[in-house]
């Protein structure tokens, strides 16, 4: 994007956020101009549903080390037996003041079953935040790169209008020569009109990507970028589906989606196990006995148990429920496997096949091209071709130029779809 092209967007536009203060120190070591890399860690910084996620690991942690932890024990204080006619302590032998202490004890090992799946369930959010990393890395790569197209075709197209520009004087002065005909003239506006209609679109796309780009790295989205090809990371060499894929952070996830749903079974089998609880308490008795004697003081232990008879609509619903649950994750898993493994194939045989189309626009057609349109201007200069024969030259160059600069865009957003598949190895660096 061009420095005149730059100043049309106010500087209010920037906020001075935290954000746009790390983008300023960014862009500054680099000729004021945004490059790939820092827009990728602008959007990672800036991005909530990562910290979303990560910030839920952190309370599924915390969470398993309460529901490891017995309920609190419950103290009960209070008076027994007190006669209504004159709530007098001492008058009645089984009149007690008393205090007493309960502890409930859950079911089998349903403690340490809930906390190993609330620390399945932290590992799952952990996992959500790599692969949200991921997809942020492919999105604000693919909008880039996007966005680097359009800034480049409007380039290439400016350039190619300036040339337009001259053939047009050169037609007009030599129609006025009576060398032309007046066709050729309308021929050589009319192209102009056609190359001013294509930037206006350019810069259309160019500021719907700019906007794109905007929501995950702010306002600095409408700043220069870098003119040079954005460059990703190689991809790996050889690439075994069966060992890979299981390892992506959407699989780990899923797949510590399916160990939590196995301990809820596991909690639901600790229902067919009684429960019990433990009360201690003590009977403080005023007064004397009829001999004289002071009366004794009364100590209680009683031990209460749940008994599980009744599990036909209730325990064995609960499991056959939860084993259900089970197979619902299982197929979610396996879903998002198949997905993977299509969207990696996909895009490996388009990356190839991109691979192939450049190669040849960098070692034949941009050549020929080029060749084509000096052999018009030679012979139009010469008497020997028409003019509508060197326009038709001119805009196949630049049809050609636009054409290889796509190539090489597309073969760049294919290769971030597989390395979100692959796993990135500059993420760690991010």
């Amino acid at each position: 994007m061009s420095q005149s092209r730059l100043s049309n967007y106010s500087v209010n536009r920037i906020k001075l956020s935290p954000v746009i203060l790390l983008a300023a120190v960014l862009i500054s070591s680099n000729l004021q101009a945004l490059t790939l890399q820092q827009a990728e860690q602008l959007a990672i910084a800036s991005d909530p549903a990562i910290e979303g996620y990560r910030v839920t690991a952190s309370s599924f942690k915390d969470e398993s080390v309460a529901d490891d932890t017995l309920p609190d024990p419950r103290l009960s204080l209070g008076a027994v037996n007190v006669p209504v006619d004159s709530f007098d302590l001492q008058q009645e032998q089984m009149t007690q003041l008393k205090v007493g202490i309960r502890q409930d004890f859950p079911r089998g090992d349903v403690l340490a079953i809930k906390q190993q799946q609330s620390q399945h369930l932290s590992r799952a959010a952990l996992s959500m935040a790599d692969d949200a990393q991921l997809k942020i890395l492919r999105d604000v790569r693919e909008t880039y790169l996007n966005l680097f197209y359009e800034i480049s075709a409007y380039q290439i197209i400016r350039e190619t209008r300036q040339l337009f520009s001259e053939l047009v004087k050169i037609t007009e002065s030599n129609y006025a020569a009576g060398r032309v005909n007046q066709q050729d003239v309308v021929l050589a506006g009319l192209e102009l009109a056609r190359l001013d209609d294509r930037s206006t679109k350019i810069q259309a796309r160019e500021e719907s990507y700019r906007t794109s780009l905007s929501q995950w790295i702010g306002d600095i989205a409408w700043h220069d970028i870098t003119g040079a090809f954005p460059q990703l990371p190689a991809l790996p060499e050889e690439v075994d589906l069966n060992q890979l894929i299981p390892q992506h952070p959407l699989i780990r996830a899923e797949s510590e989606k399916v160990n939590a749903s196995k301990q809820m079974t596991e909690m639901a089998r600790q229902e067919y196990k009684p429960g019990w609880s433990l009360l201690l308490d003590y009977g403080f008795r005023s007064g004397n006995n009829p001999d004289g004697t002071e009366r004794s003081d009364f100590a209680t232990a009683i031990v209460s148990l749940d008994v599980p008879l009744f599990t036909g609509n209730r325990q064995d619903r609960r499991v056959s429920a939860n084993e259900k649950k089970i197979s619902a994750s299982r197929y979610a898993k396996d879903d998002q496997l198949r997905k993977l493994k299509q969207l990696y194939e996909k895009n490996y045989h388009l990356w190839q096949r991109l691979q192939e189309r450049e190669l040849l626009y960098k070692n034949s057609l941009l050549t020929a091209a080029r060749n084509n349109t000096k052999a018009s201007l030679k012979a139009y200069q010469s008497g020997v071709t028409e003019f509508n024969t060197l326009m038709r030259a001119e805009i196949t160059e630049l049809d050609v130029r636009l054409e290889d600069l796509r190539v090489r865009v597309d073969r760049a957003v294919t290769q971030a779809n597989i390395l979100y598949v692959v796993g990135d190895p500059d993420n760690e660096k991010l």
